[in-house]
């Protein structure tokens, strides 16, 4: 594919130069570390590093130009071709360079603040019932036709995701279903991306270190759906009827809402939930069909909800869709529980805003325990308006709170604590300090009694602890079961 093609939408400020016009392009990237002789290379203004930096290193690698939003630098010769937003540039030139394969599988994004991981994975398991080859691509990890490739972002760069649904277009498969975070949306990793089906599932707060207000928040999720990300609108727009900032989209093409609201729908009806997990019926207009799955507590009506959603917009046969919501058993890190025959729980959910800790804490109140004892932390270089609000959340649900450190960057972990303890001492709930995670986890699980419920809370699936000066390798679910075999449970 010559250059031309390539950049025929990218906004580019000048014409291209005839000599250049017409010779092909071998590949694309932006990283300048893998460009290969004829290759584009997009260098990015970053919040850390220009990547004009490496502008000279690509050339010597063979690029064939350099594509930026940024003027090139002074005394640089080579060919640099300006373009007026170098994300939207990169996105629609990879759409051109793969042959769009975001037209030849059919994309389903979700965004919102909470629920979006484990809704995608009950999307996922629901397609697959119905006999399709899927990919999966967020938060934990990326799946193409079964393969697992480790996730660098919760949404890839759009060079990242054109290559992976072009993987599974040659592999046979049909669907995809994607998180779309804001960040993405805001910065333009999925500029001028056809989605067949777009889903709202809440919006509370989190990320305002990035997005500053509420109202930017909404507005970068909204993009997904109103036709400012650079395409039509979805086909289909699944929302939650029951969130406030949800109801605020207008969306153009087909809206199925989903909720206990009269408004829905899809609706859920005579819900049970226990330990166990959740049976309820989903009333769809005139019709019904039931639903059992393993996911426990109100959230995860919501998220099978929106899945339910999603299958019927594709016309999936109701048996086919619980059979689907049947099979996915749960999500890492949602909730999961580290069992190693304790006569008390022991669960680890990735809840990491004051909402979505609100959430884990109701799922564990509706399961009786004796006690609710609550180990989370916050982390550093983000919003530090939700620190006291997450603090009030645990302490309000909580029997007793460890507070304890989460990733705290290159933040002092105490000063993170201090913000915490503001909304912690609005209740009369006992608390304790413990800056070392490990540490925190023993003594929460060295003081449960039978019938109690240790709740881990903030880091879910994650396999890392981010220092200052160092990343370590930190699992809450392997130090939980270390803590417990330590204490004598699990050994056979």
């Amino acid at each position: 594919m010559n250059l031309q093609t390539v950049l025929a939408d990218a906004g580019l400020k000048h014409p291209l130069p005839p000599a250049l016009a017409g010779r092909d392009v071998e590949g694309l990237d932006y990283d300048s570390r893998r460009i290969a002789p004829g290759w584009l290379f997009f260098a990015f203004p970053g919040s850390k590093t220009d990547g004009r930096q490496y502008a000279s290193n690509a050339m010597q690698q063979g690029a064939l130009a350099i594509v930026s939003e940024l003027p090139a630098p002074e005394g640089f010769t080579e060919p640099w071709l300006q373009v007026e937003h170098g994300r939207h540039a990169l996105a629609v030139s990879a759409r051109a360079f793969y042959h769009y394969p975001d037209r030849r599988i059919a994309l389903t994004g979700i965004t919102g603040t909470n629920g979006k991981t484990t809704t995608s994975y009950l999307i996922d398991s629901v397609l697959r019932a119905a006999g399709n080859s899927t990919a999966l691509i967020g938060t934990i990890e990326y799946h193409v036709a079964g393969r697992v490739l480790p996730a660098v972002n919760t949404t890839p760069e759009s060079l990242d995701l054109c290559r992976i649904l072009e993987e599974l277009f040659k592999l046979g498969g049909s669907h995809a279903v994607m998180e779309v975070s804001s960040h993405a949306l805001e910065l333009g990793r999925v500029w001028s991306f056809d989605f067949q089906t777009a889903v709202f599932t809440n919006l509370t707060q989190d990320h305002l270190d990035f997005h500053e207000t509420m109202d930017r928040y909404f507005a970068a999720k909204a993009l997904l759906f109103n036709g400012g990300n650079g395409a039509p609108a979805p086909r289909i727009s699944v929302i939650n009827a029951d969130d406030e900032y949800a109801r605020r989209l207008r969306p153009d093409g087909r809206t199925l809402l989903y909720g206990f609201n009269a408004d829905a729908n899809v609706r859920a009806r005579n819900v049970a939930s226990t330990i166990n997990g959740l049976r309820f019926e989903v009333h769809f207009g005139k019709l019904r069909f039931d639903i059992e799955s393993q996911l426990i507590g109100r959230i995860n009506v919501y998220n099978i909800l929106a899945a339910c959603a999603v299958g019927i917009g594709y016309q999936i046969p109701f048996e086919v869709i619980a059979q689907g919501i049947a099979a996915c058993t749960g999500v890492p890190g949602r909730f999961e529980r580290v069992d190693s025959g304790q006569p008390f729980a022991v669960v680890v959910d990735y809840s990491h805003t004051d909402d979505a800790l609100r959430n884990a804490l109701a799922v564990a109140r509706g399961l009786n325990p004796r006690r609710i004892i609550t180990v989370f932390g916050c982390g550093g270089d983000r919003d530090r308006r939700k620190r006291p609000l997450m603090g009030q959340a645990a302490s309000e649900g909580s029997d007793r709170v460890i507070l304890t450190s989460d990733n705290p960057r290159s933040e002092d972990p105490l000063a993170i604590m201090n913000d915490v303890m503001v909304g912690i001492r609005r209740n009369d709930t006992p608390f304790t300090i413990e800056p070392d995670r490990a540490a925190a986890i023993g003594l929460a699980i060295k003081s449960a009694q039978s019938g109690d419920l240790v709740l881990i809370a903030g880091k879910g699936h994650e396999t890392y602890q981010i220092f200052a000066d160092r990343t370590i390798h930190f699992d809450d679910r392997e130090v939980a079961r270390a803590v417990l075999e330590g204490f004598g449970y699990g050994k056979a």
